[in-house]
């Protein structure tokens, strides 16, 4: 959303410390544990036996925005670890981070919100009366604040829960509250303004409305059951993102859910991501793992027989089901799950080819987001970091010329990118693809990794024309990233509002009694011959109410058929979002809806 402030993080910084002060000042038994900025705001932790909940949020801001009207300076201190020992004597959460500190040999830096003589050496809070009887604050923090309590201009709390100290569910629950800060008043209101429209949106809401999906904790928190209306959706999805890869050369490949611990071992998984992986299940004296990852797979398939340069490049894709540990405190509907489903592809090509196949997957994204109705695009290229080369895995000439490629390629296909420096994964350059909702939010979707490592863990190879043994490059590329968290995105994209070529349920016949139940049946099987998706409701209840059902679960196309449309070949119809009825010829009809069907067009 517009900002003004290019300090937006270091003003919502010093708004939570600005929340720890006011909230010492109403509950001094409260024990402060840590709150970061975010993207969106802030947040803080707490230690306290007092129940809170959004109905002290009243009373926190009014003491909060008393600390922003004295204006109290924000001034950064240095002390050593003994003197922040004794100030925070009593807080078991600053101690655990001052031990970490002490670790790394580095000195504490403290901000100090108000006076900044001597800390009183009591608790875990540093409150002198100043002006206004506000009082003054002191935190370990690295900063970055801004200079004054009076430079935020606007904030809000806005939300409560609860919260493992340092994520870890083996530690004490805390309380944490949310809220955000702008330096102008305008831009609060239209973020409020955003979050009631998210709100509405909501995909576990409208899930739940449609009857899409479900969690159920006797299967599992995490894993996805899909329900009859968004099995289809799924099936529409991946359908077509399949069939369009295979139209552009990916090999369809399907590979197990399980496999035996010397795949992870060989290609790093369980040295490096053992604690992202299900336990091992013990198959007659071996340990088999649930797959968090469908790459290793795919490499196997490539080198299960010797290939040369007029082999490449390879492209092999799957929908294929992986398996991650998700703390039960990050877990939220389908857009953070447990088992979730990869429109994976991996290709496999030689250098000189890398820039030819990367404006291939580019042109096919671009397709494929637009075809799902998202126009606006950010594109952010990530690459290592010039003074720290030995973090990362491949030669100096790889990298090189992995990066040139990428680079290349977008300008090849007219893609505006940021460059981030600094921000590749050790093994390889990537770029990164999000996207824009219909109400602004940015979302994460698909990424386009290099992969120097696999290739090597895994002695991939091919034959060039001198006949020499080379090393190929290899490219992941998930466009969807996931159908889970693809779906969370489309349902809040669309507000549950589907385009017709989605929808679960395209068309819903209305019988206005039991006289036409026949002939509605008989108008379904029409429809369903051509592959249109239709329900009849010829349930004993009135007209009106089956047309706000029919609203409330936005179908599409509702037809009404009572005596004049038995007597007639023509058809009345109703679309979503449209009050008017609408009188056109049968088949005129079907002509129409197979054409918006056939373009994927986003009308209705």
């Amino acid at each position: 959303m517009p900002n003004s402030n290019p300090n937006l993080k270091s003003l919502r910084h010093s708004c939570e410390h600005i929340l720890m002060q006011a909230m010492l000042k109403l509950y001094p038994e409260l024990k402060m544990a840590m709150g970061p900025a975010t993207d969106d705001g802030f947040y803080f932790d707490f230690d306290l036996k007092e129940k809170i909940s959004v109905d002290d949020f009243p009373k926190i801001e009014k003491e909060m925005q008393k600390i922003i009207n004295a204006d109290l300076q924000i001034t950064k201190q240095e002390i050593s670890v003994l003197k922040a020992r004794e100030l925070f004597k009593n807080n078991p959460y600053k101690k655990e981070w001052l031990d970490e500190i002490e670790s790394r040999g580095e000195k504490v830096t403290v901000y100090c919100t108000g006076k900044t003589q001597e800390p009183a050496r009591h608790s875990d809070k540093w409150l002198l009366e100043s002006g206004g009887g506000v009082g003054s604050f002191i935190d370990i923090c690295a900063g970055p604040h801004i200079k004054s309590t009076g430079k935020i201009g606007a904030f809000k709390l806005t939300k409560l829960a609860g919260a493992y100290w340092r994520g870890n569910e083996k530690n004490k629950m805390l309380t944490r509250i949310y809220g955000t800060a702008f330096a102008k008043k305008s831009e609060l209101k239209e973020y409020l303004n955003l979050l009631e429209q998210a709100e509405k949106r909501d995909h576990r809401k409208i899930g739940a409305e449609q009857e899409l999906f479900m969690i159920d904790e006797t299967v599992g928190k995490g894993l996805v059951l899909w329900l009859p209306n968004g099995a289809i959706l799924k099936q529409q999805m991946e359908n077509f993102v399949l069939n369009e890869y295979q139209k552009r050369g990916y090999k369809l490949v399907c590979t197990p859910h399980i496999a035996s611990y010397k795949l992870f071992e060989q290609s790093g998984h369980l040295n490096f991501y053992k604690d992202g992986m299900y336990s091992p299940m013990n198959i007659e004296g071996e340990d088999y793992y649930i797959k968090p990852m469908n790459c290793p797979f795919h490499i196997k398939i490539y080198n299960h027989k010797p290939k040369s340069y007029r082999d490449l490049p390879v492209r092999y894709t799957e929908l294929g089901t992986v398996y991650r540990y998700e703390k039960s405190g990050t877990l939220q509907g389908l857009s953070r799950v447990r088992g979730f489903t990869q429109d994976d592809a991996h290709i496999i090509c030689a250098p000189e080819q890398l820039t030819d196949e990367l404006v291939k997957v580019i042109d096919l994204t671009k397709f494929i987001l637009n075809t799902f109705g998202f126009k606006k695009i950010k594109i952010y290229l990530s690459v290592r970091g010039k003074k720290d080369k030995d973090k990362y895995l491949g030669s100096d000439k790889a990298w090189d010329q992995a990066e040139a490629g990428l680079k290349k390629a977008l300008e090849i296909s007219n893609w505006d990118f940021e460059t981030e420096e600094g921000e590749a994964v050790f093994y390889g350059p990537k770029i990164d693809v999000k996207a824009f909702d219909s109400i602004g939010r940015e979302w994460q979707i698909s990424t386009l990794q290099l992969d120097f490592n696999l290739a090597e863990k895994f002695n991939m190879a091919y034959i060039d024309k001198d006949g020499d043994k080379k090393q190929p490059f290899m490219l992941h590329r998930a466009l969807l990233g996931s159908t889970e968290r693809f779906m969370s995105l489309l349902i809040e994209h669309y507000a549950g509002a589907f385009p017709l070529w989605l929808s679960p349920v395209q068309i819903v016949i209305i019988s206005v009694g039991e006289t036409h139940q026949k002939h509605c049946q008989k108008l379904a099987d029409e429809l369903k011959e051509q592959n249109f998706r239709v329900e009849v409701w010829d349930e004993n209840e009135t007209v009106g109410n089956k047309i706000r059902k029919a609203i409330q679960q936005k179908i599409p196309y509702m037809l009404v058929i009572g005596d004049k449309e038995i007597n007639s070949n023509n058809l009345h119809i109703r679309k979503r979002n449209d009050k008017n009825i609408i009188e056109i010829k049968k088949q005129e009809f079907f002509d129409k809806i197979k054409n918006l069907i056939d373009k994927k067009s986003q009308e209705l």
